[in-house]
């Protein structure tokens, strides 16, 4: 099981899309539950993932260590912009398993979305990160919104001296309300995110076929199943089914990035466990009758339950989806010839290989 942990609300960023404003109204602004409570909790799980969240959770550096002090986990994963994580020190940061860093492709990009100059503050410190002698999966965690080419974003990323295990992206739909508000012509953007995925499966396959699989997350996972016959009945983040959030206060959450919804707020860790909460918060329609939910999972529990863009905005993002799958599936018999070619193995293709928090479908 996948065990958020959310530190603190505080981040040192303000990005364009991000509507994260610390409000002690929804809840404590910091952790404020004990980590023996904490302890208490996770440890009735043989096997616990835990994943520090925030805000930006490498703001907390004395809560990291000493919940890593505590706290057995089976593997340890953190998501963060990655400016402060060298405060934690080079044996924690060795420690993860999985550290997602947030860059948004390009600099000229990223620069537009989160502030000028912190391009080159995360490439440093994922440089740091490697330099330090760091080996695990080290995750390019993209943002995709109206300036971005998808293509392009995840070359680039790609690109960068083998520095990314990895690079997901998630896309910028479906939060805020009124609808579309940082697109001019969101078809039109559409139009052009799903040409540039079919450009990444071409490459993809490229250099498949030289014997390398590129890190691209929602390709190797969605591909996984194709090749397995996996059905995925269920969101692939496992959120409220094997994955949950800890809030500051302790409510246990479906999902991280939503304590202020009633939906997803399943319980409290000083009186329930894992079990008596599990399926309190599940997907619903217009997901569970789609064709396309075995391979999708549902794509997100927060836009399935909320709706902001209404029904019509929901399925034009699904769209993206279909599109994903479908390119995918058209190249499905050629990765099986390179499978049984033995020039890729099947393990190539699986990931994540545990629950460490990439969500898979954008």
């Amino acid at each position: 099981m996948l065990y958020y942990i959310i530190l603190t609300q505080v981040c040192g960023l303000k990005c364009l899309y991000c509507m994260n404003e610390p409000n002690s109204s929804i809840m404590p602004i910091h952790l404020e539950v004990d980590i023996k409570r904490l302890k208490r909790f996770i440890s009735r799980d043989p096997e616990p993932i835990i994943c520090f969240y925030g805000g930006d959770p490498s703001m907390r550096p004395d809560l990291i260590r000493r919940i890593m002090d505590s706290i057995y986990a089976k593997h340890y994963v953190i998501q963060t912009n990655g400016i402060m994580l060298h405060r934690l020190g080079e044996d924690y940061i060795r420690r993860f398993d999985t550290i997602l860093l947030s860059i948004d492709g390009r600099r000229e990009v990223n620069d537009y979305y989160r502030g000028l100059g912190v391009y080159d503050k995360v490439i440093d410190r994922a440089r740091y990160i490697r330099s330090i002698g760091y080996r695990g999966d080290l995750v390019a965690r993209m943002a995709v919104s109206s300036r971005s080419d998808i293509y392009k974003e995840v070359t680039h990323l790609l690109q960068l001296d083998g520095l990314f295990s990895h690079v997901h992206w998630q896309l910028d739909v479906l939060w805020d309300y009124p609808p579309m508000q940082r697109y001019r012509d969101f078809n039109g953007w559409v139009e052009r995110y799903n040409n540039g995925v079919s450009r990444l499966i071409h490459l993809w396959i490229r250099e498949m076929e030289d014997g390398h699989v590129l890190g691209i997350a929602p390709f190797k996972g969605s591909m996984w199943s194709m090749l397995t016959g996996e059905r995925r009945r269920y969101l692939r983040c496992g959120s409220g089914i094997d994955a949950y959030a800890i809030a500051t206060d302790g409510r246990i959450l479906a999902c991280p990035i939503a304590p202020e919804f009633r939906f997803n707020v399943v319980g409290y860790i000083d009186r329930d466990d894992i079990e008596s909460i599990r399926d309190r918060a599940l997907i619903g329609e217009p997901c569970l009758s789609c064709s396309y939910y075995d391979l999708c999972g549902g794509r997100c529990l927060f836009t399935n339950k909320t709706m902001f863009w209404g029904l019509e905005g929901f399925r034009r993002v699904c769209e993206t989806v279909f599109h994903l799958i479908d390119e995918l599936r058209r190249v499905e018999s050629r990765v099986r010839e390179l499978v049984s070619e033995g020039i890729i193995s099947l393990e190539d293709i699986k990931y994540p290989p545990y629950t460490n928090s990439v969500e898979i479908i954008p």
